[in-house]
């Protein structure tokens, strides 16, 4: 996956200080990809449409 030109949001609510904070990126094909930001050079978590909703409901409850 070729990351440079990937467009990655965190939450408002993070401040620069915590660095405890996971990144999103919405690809062009469709699936979200999550990282961590303290290490952005690192692994990606590669999530279909469905599969990171279902992870969002999840981290609601």
């Amino acid at each position: 996956m070729e990351t440079d030109k990937i467009v990655w949001r965190k939450a408002n609510r993070s401040t620069s200080t915590g660095g405890e904070c996971v990144e999103l990126a919405a690809l062009s094909n469709g699936l979200t990809a999550i990282r961590d930001s303290k290490n952005p050079d690192g692994p990606k978590l590669l999530l279909e449409r469905n599969e990171f909703a279902a992870l969002v409901t999840a981290l609601k409850r």
